[in-house]
This record gives structure tokens, C-alpha cells and sequence, in this order.
């Protein structure tokens, strides 16, 4: 530390050029930032999402149905604790860009299943008894001024009703909420009941896929085999696998959000590192007398080498802190997009791991100046003063 303003001074000899190196470092760093938000609001469920849970769709695709009369017979498979349905509805409220998750579910086992979802007493107890009843998480519910009482049109170009509209009304009785910052509170749910009835005969008794809870969760492998072997051989054959593959799957249909990502970042920072690298180079090349004058006085070859490399990495951890502080800032507001990216925060694993690669920036970017610097012979660089 004896020796930090000696380093400042020479951070601080060209301004200028500090002063911009410092600004692309933090941009780069704001950048990563919104990036990982959005990975993490695209690909969070594959992680996050309960290890004790799997889903069981159609073996073929996600958009095929199976049978109610499945749910039964898996409860019956050894190892399943629980099981609950729920159907992909589609619908979009007054305006098609309006799209966000609504699904038919059956109240009580839906909420057993997902313990994740707060919802108050009295709005359980009227969903139960209001036919038409529907529950909405507090994102949706704040975005389109929705308040319990309301009746709210859903239009879907999936499921018509058997006087062959597509137009469904929902009561809202309930506005749930989270219990962490990685529940999704942006889907509306209603009563399957009113669903099955309501549309038309020749899709009732059908739905989307089922979650189903493990009682062991080593032992969901055997499972989740267990379950594709019970319906194997059937008109409608099933493939259970992990909650976060099923949710990643609706991601994979945009694309590869991991690579994409990667690629991006990979590009920024491989720029950010020849113009931090380059500063620091310069700025060796610019003081090589100055660096003689501190080996002649006694500095050891290893003082130079640290005192250039402290300099790289001051620069690029000042700037990448910075960076990622203001990426922290303009995330926590949540979701930019109002409501198409419900888990868009920046991750404090993504933050540390931001700090590390702020640090490895500068080690990077600064140990060839620094070796360069250790290797100056005295008589050398008092030549060129």
C-alpha cells in the first residue's frame, strides 16, 4: 500500500487516455450485466427450479395433449408423491403483444405443488368457490391495473368454447406473489373445471403436461424412467424429465441464449483487452527512463513488475466495478420489457463472478508491460531518457 500513490500519479499522467480506457472498460462491463439479466430471465428455470420436481409432457412435442387419466396412474408409480396438470392456454389480453402465461390448473393440487407461489387465505378460499375464478401474479396484475373483482377478457387463438368463441372471461379473486426474487409472478391461473366444460367436446379431457414431485429426489432418475415405462406403448407416450430441461425447452425454441451470450461477451471482451492492453503497453513505453531512475535507486526487477501489473489492474477493476454497479443499478427496476422477461434481474453469482473477470482483465492486460518492465536493464533505459 506504500506505494498506491506512486501508482495513482501514473494512472492520473494522461488523463485523457485513462479517462477513456476507464469508460470502455465500464461499458463492457454494463453490457455483461444486461446480459446476464436476460440470460437469467431466459434460461433461470433451468437451475432454479425445485430438484424434487419433474415434468411429464408428450414424448413426440410440448404442444401435444395427454389424457387426464393419466394423472391416476402416476400417482400410482412408486416414488411419486404428488402430481398436478396444467394446459398452455395461449391468450393474450386486448392487444397481441400482450402475451404472458395463463394456464388451467386444479387450485388445490396446483398450490400444493408449487409452494413457491404465496397466496393469502381468503383468495384461496374464493377461488374455490367462484367457478369462474382466476388467480394472477403481482408483475401482470400491477401492468395492466388489474385489482381483485375485476372481470377480465382473455383472447386465445388456441382454445375456442363450445359456442365457438375465443374470447374467455376470468374473475380475478386472488394476486399472488413470490416467495423469492426467482418466482415468476407474471401467469395468470384458472379453475380446469370451468376450462373442460367450457370448451370444445372433442379436446375435453386433455391437458398440456403434468408436474409431478418426487418423494426422494436422488432417486428421480428411476422415476421419472419408471413413469415413460407405466404409459410406453400407448396412443400418447410421455418423456419426464428435470422442471428446468421442460422450461429450457420453450428457450431453446428462440435459440442457443447461452452461446448467443458467450459470443457476445467473448467479442466485447477480446476489444476491451487489446485497448486496455495497448494502454498499458504505451504507458510502459512512455516512462521507461522513469522505471531505470527506480531500478537505479534500488527497486528490485519484482517491485517493477508489481507496480505496473497494480496499475492494470486498479485501472480495470475501477472501471469493471463501476461497470457492474451500474448494470446492478438499471436491473433492479426489473423487467424492461413489461412482463416478457418476468425473472430479469442481474445475479449476485453473475456479479461476483464480474468482479473476478475485472481482476483477471487486469492481470491479463498488464503482465506483458509488467515482464517487459521487470526485463529493462538499467543502462538501457537511462539511454533513452
Amino acid at each position: 500500500m506504500k506505494f498506491a500513490f506512486l501508482i495513482w500519479s501514473n494512472l492520473r499522467r494522461k488523463k485523457l487516455r485513462t479517462a477513456l480506457t476507464f469508460l470502455s472498460i465500464a461499458v463492457a462491463f454494463v453490457l455483461f450485466g444486461f446480459l446476464s439479466a436476460i440470460r437469467h430471465a431466459l434460461t433461470g428455470g433451468v437451475s432454479l427450479e425445485g430438484a424434487d420436481r419433474l415434468v411429464v409432457r408428450h414424448k413426440v412435442s410440448i404442444i401435444q395433449l395427454l389424457p387426464v387419466s393419466y394423472q391416476q396412474r402416476m400417482l400410482q408409480i412408486p416414488g411419486v408423491a404428488a402430481a398436478a396438470h396444467l394446459t398452455w392456454f395461449g391468450g393474450t389480453y386486448q392487444d397481441p403483444k400482450n402475451l404472458f402465461m395463463q394456464a388451467p390448473v386444479v387450485p388445490e393440487e396446483f398450490l400444493d405443488m408449487y409452494p413457491e407461489i404465496l397466496l393469502p387465505a381468503e383468495a384461496k378460499k374464493a377461488w374455490l368457490a367462484t367457478r369462474t375464478g382466476a388467480i394472477v401474479g403481482r408483475k401482470s396484475a400491477e401492468r395492466y391495473g388489474w385489482k381483485i373483482g375485476d372481470r377480465v377478457p382473455i383472447q386465445t387463438s388456441i382454445w375456442a368454447k363450445s359456442d365457438g368463441s375465443y374470447t374467455w372471461e376470468f374473475d380475478i379473486v386472488g394476486i399472488f406473489d413470490g416467495k423469492n426474487q426467482n418466482t415468476d409472478t407474471t401467469p395468470l391461473y384458472f379453475r380446469y373445471d370451468y376450462f373442460d366444460e367450457s370448451r370444445q367436446e372433442m379436446v375435453r379431457g386433455l391437458v398440456g403436461w403434468y408436474s409431478i414431485r418426487v418423494k426422494d429426489p436422488a432417486q428421480a432418475a428411476g422415476v421419472a424412467r419408471r413413469v415413460d415405462q407405466e404409459f410406453q406403448n400407448s396412443p400418447a407416450e410421455t418423456k419426464t424429465e428435470p422442471e428446468g430441461a421442460f422450461v429450457q425447452g420453450f428457450v431453446n425454441q428462440i435459440g442457443n441464449i447461452t452461446l448467443i451470450t458467450a459470443a457476445i461477451l467473448a467479442a466485447v471482451f477480446f476489444t476491451i483487452l487489446i485497448v486496455t492492453g495497448n494502454t498499458m503497453a504505451q504507458a510502459v513505453r512512455e516512462r521507461t527512463g522513469e522505471l531505470g531512475v527506480l531500478k537505479a535507486v534500488g527497486f528490485a526487477s519484482s517491485q517493477v513488475l508489481l507496480l505496473v501489473l497494480a496499475e492494470s489492474c486498479l485501472l480495470a477493476v475501477l472501471g469493471g466495478l463501476s461497470g457492474l454497479g451500474l448494470a446492478r443499478l438499471l436491473t433492479a427496476g426489473g423487467d424492461p420489457t413489461g412482463g416478457r422477461l418476468p425473472l430479469f434481474h442481474f445475479p449476485t453469482r453473475d456479479l461476483l463472478a464480474g468482479v473476478g473477470l475485472s481482476v483477471g482483465l487486469g492481470v491479463v492486460t498488464g503482465i506483458f508491460p509488467a515482464l517487459q518492465a521487470m526485463r529493462l536493464r538499467v543502462a538501457d533505459a537511462l539511454r533513452r531518457m
